[in-house]
This record gives C-alpha cells, structure tokens and sequence, in this order.
C-alpha cells in the first residue's frame, strides 16, 4: 500500500471516528430533553391535583390552555412522512438547539422514496452538519438554518440555508472552501457523489452572508 494510500485511509478513520462522536453527542441531547420532559410532566400533574383538591376546576382549565399552548409552540418534532427522515431531522435539529441555533424546517417526503435510506440519511446529515459547524462561528443571535424538503413533479427536493460569518465564501474548485480543517471534506464529497450516482443536480450558493445547498433527485 502506497504512502498516499495509507494517508487516505487515516483520513477516512479519523472523519468516520468523529460521525460517530457527533452521533453519540446528538443521542446524549435527545435523551437529555426526554429527561427534562418527563420532569416537566412530573410538575404540571402535582400542579393540577393542587388545583383540583382546591376544588379550583377554573384554575385547572386555565393551566391546560396554558399547556396547550406552550405545547404548539415548543412542539419541535418534525414529522415528513419518511421514518428515516424524520429520525435524521429531529437528531440534527436537536443537536443545533442545543448550540442555540433556531432551525426552521418545512418538510414533506413520501413514505418510500427510489434512493436509498443510507444515501438519503448521508445527505441531510452531512448538510445539516455542515451548517451547524457554520452556524456555531456566529453569534448566537445570527444563527438560523432553513432547511425545506418536498417532491417536485417526480424529483425531491432538497434546500438548506445557514447564515455565515462572511459575505461570499471562497471557492477551489466546484466547491467552496471548508473551515472545519484536514478531512472534513469528506462530507461534501460524499454528497457529491451520491448526487452524481443518482443522476441528480446539485447547486451551492454563497451571498450576502448566506451559504445555500440545493439538490434534486430523481424518484422515478
């Protein structure tokens, strides 16, 4: 095996070492946030047997519809239509909450799709990350990702949004440059080439502060 060879396979260790690392760490948050729910949950039935044994039947009512409330606005599950999808989404979208980055997702797939589940979740996670890894060079309140997903004719559709810390990002290349250092650019290579494979089309945009990934791929 060749030097280069050998440099190669380091490189690909080292970045798969880290997805499992991110993984873990997205786990570790969801797991922490059902936590923080089933304390909540705790709460709010103390709250109301206090309440009911007061005989206050207006103050349980009005606690609901304060629930009711708090629960439509927080409500942070994003529901697509495609288990794998939805699983990718909200493990991503859980770890960018976390970092405090607001992640708006408008997203709408069918149950079976041609591509692969394995493509598919090496797509969006490899976007998402992308995103977050951008995101986090800003301050807290310029951080925003948008991410929009749906069939287009027989093509889905995919689009992701962050905001950067410079106006118009360099490129070499076909692709613009990374910050994340030696060997994150795996992930866009291996976008790249999932997109090529699928004979679909693939566009970045990088202005006014705002770095952009749109894709299509054939479903039919």
């Amino acid at each position: 095996m060749s030097l280069f060879s050998k440099q190669i396979d380091k490189r690909i260790a080292a970045y798969q070492r880290e997805l499992i690392e991110t993984h873990y760490q997205e786990v570790e948050n969801m797991y922490r946030q059902i936590r923080g729910w089933r304390h909540d949950y705790r709460n709010h039935i103390q709250m109301m047997k206090v309440l009911a044994a007061n005989g206050d039947m207006d103050g349980i009512k009005a606690y609901l519809d304060e629930l009711d409330t708090d629960l439509n606005t927080v409500d942070t599950v994003v529901k697509t239509g495609n288990a794998m999808a939805d699983a990718i989404l909200n493990s991503k979208i859980s770890l960018a909450r976390s970092r405090n980055i607001t992640v708006q997702c408008d997203a709408h797939i069918p149950v079976q799709l041609k591509m692969s589940e394995l493509d598919l979740c090496c797509i969006i996670g490899n976007l998402f990350d992308n995103a977050i890894e951008a995101s986090c060079q800003l301050p807290e309140e310029q951080r925003m990702i948008r991410v929009y997903m749906d069939m287009k004719g027989t093509q889905l559709y995919i689009s992701f949004t962050n905001f950067t810390s410079t106006k118009k990002l360099a490129k070499v290349g076909k692709r613009f440059r990374t910050t994340k250092g030696d060997g994150h650019g795996f992930g866009l290579v291996r976008i790249d080439n999932i997109i090529e494979r699928l004979d679909g089309y693939l566009s970045r945009n990088s202005e006014d502060g705002a770095f952009t990934t749109e894709i299509l791929i054939p479903q039919v």
